[in-house]
């Protein structure tokens, strides 16, 4: 048997185990791992200053070492989002519907566990622990395959979740560390559909789209973030450019921060020049079209993969535009799908603009920081999906369910 082969069978035997806990049992569970993460925080940072030290050397972007790094705080949040999960109410089991047919038939629709998760994803160490806690809460065994940027944080931290489920009495393989780095381990765990049920990937766009086309599991695909804020001409400034500086640059490495701007040419002069003031005061690369260009000294020349581009960096492209039909369609052409927010104090406009964009999360007058599973309300989040089916937007408990029928009779046979 080989090395993910037996990964696999022990997911299955975990899974079945899993889905006999009570709720209390899971979120006594997952407490408990909160607290061993508190207790032994201290191995976890020894063991991210490794990963930190290593991203370094290799001339690791600052972005990265961003999603890299865990701090104490980090690891406070990361206990405080297991926490939360404990607090939230358990979907499975949830009746979504229930009816009888005329033969007596009594048909009931029931939120369940998808099973086994598969879930790759790159150098952000805090999604070993929501991954976990998403998954054990709905009753999922999962298994990770995290960056080899990671390996020791990730490592550390499965080994403290592992540990904390046993002395629980709960089978430690819930959670599975993939820890071979190998390339070729990753297209091998692609092709496991007779272990995994569904494989979400968590990353940059060529890790998404090798997920998407190579593997044999269903998908679902959690989007890169090219975020688009759109001032209108009727915007409200004091609004506007708080939005945007939060957006750009509360935190640059992640998946919901602004990376391009898009301002109508009746507001452009009066607003470009105090934004460009702001974005610089940041450390803002501005990469805008001649007009914002004129309106803007600082202001580079933008390429055409300028507006495509997530560059998860202090760099933001600046679009104007015409009209609010011109701005709905350049995002439409560039976004990926992600979050997109119009700013304005026109409702016809606001309307139009949530009806029109064509993207997961689609904001008026706030931050598109806000496209997150803590925010949202839903605990720890497994990603953002940008796709249609089977989840849209930030992915909490319920969209780690899947749903079947039970069927009651007295004796009915089928004429």
């Amino acid at each position: 048997m080989n090395y993910l082969e037996e990964l696999g069978q022990r997911a299955v035997q975990a899974k079945y185990e899993l889905q006999a806990l009570s709720t209390g049992q899971k979120d006594a569970a997952l407490e408990a791992v909160a607290k061993s993460f508190l207790a032994r925080k201290q191995e976890m940072l020894a063991a991210n200053e490794k990963d930190l030290k290593a991203g370094e050397e290799n001339g690791m972007h600052p972005g990265l070492l961003d999603r890299l790094k865990l701090t104490e705080a980090r690891i406070q949040a990361m206990a405080d989002g297991l926490i939360e999960i404990a607090g939230l109410a358990d979907p499975v089991g949830e009746v979504l519907e229930r009816f009888e047919r005329p033969n007596g038939l009594q048909i009931t629709r029931l939120r369940v566990p998808f099973g086994v998760i598969g879930i790759i994803y790159e150098s952000r160490p805090n999604v070993t622990a929501d991954a976990f806690g998403l998954c054990f809460k709905t009753g999922n065994a999962v298994i990770l395959k995290g960056g080899k940027d990671a390996i020791h944080s990730n490592i550390a931290i499965s080994d403290i979740i592992r540990e904390s489920l046993a002395e629980q009495g709960i089978s430690k393989d819930a959670i599975q560390m993939i820890t071979n780095t190998d390339r070729q381990i990753t297209g091998d765990f692609m092709k496991m559909n007779r272990y995994v049920d569904v494989l979400i990937p968590r990353g940059g766009a060529g890790l998404i789209r090798a997920v998407v086309e190579n593997s044999t599991i269903p998908v679902i695909e959690t989007g890169t973030g090219n975020c688009h804020i759109y001032i209108d001409e009727d915007a409200d400034m004091e609004k506007a450019i708080p939005i945007v500086i939060n957006a750009k640059t509360q935190r640059i490495g992640v998946c919901n921060s602004c990376e391009s701007l898009v301002v109508h040419e009746k507001i452009a002069d009066k607003i470009l020049p105090a934004l460009g003031r702001a974005l610089c005061e940041k450390k803002v690369e501005m990469r805008g079209d001649e007009s914002a260009r004129a309106l803007i000294p600082e202001c580079l020349a933008a390429t055409e993969e300028d507006y495509g581009a997530e560059y998860l960096d202090y760099i933001i492209s600046v679009k104007t535009v015409a009209s609010l039909e011109e701005a709905i369609a350049h995002i439409n052409r560039y976004t990926t799908r992600h979050s997109d927010a119009i700013i304005t104090e026109n409702e016809e406009h606001a309307r139009l603009f949530l009806q029109s964009i064509d993207s997961a999360c689609v904001y008026v007058n706030a931050s598109t920081r806000f496209t997150d599973g803590y925010e949202f309300g839903f605990g720890a989040e497994i990603g953002i999906s940008t796709q249609k089916l089977h989840a849209r937007g930030p992915m909490g408990l319920k969209e780690l369910t899947t749903y079947k029928y039970a069927i009651i009779g007295n004796g009915q046979v089928r004429p």
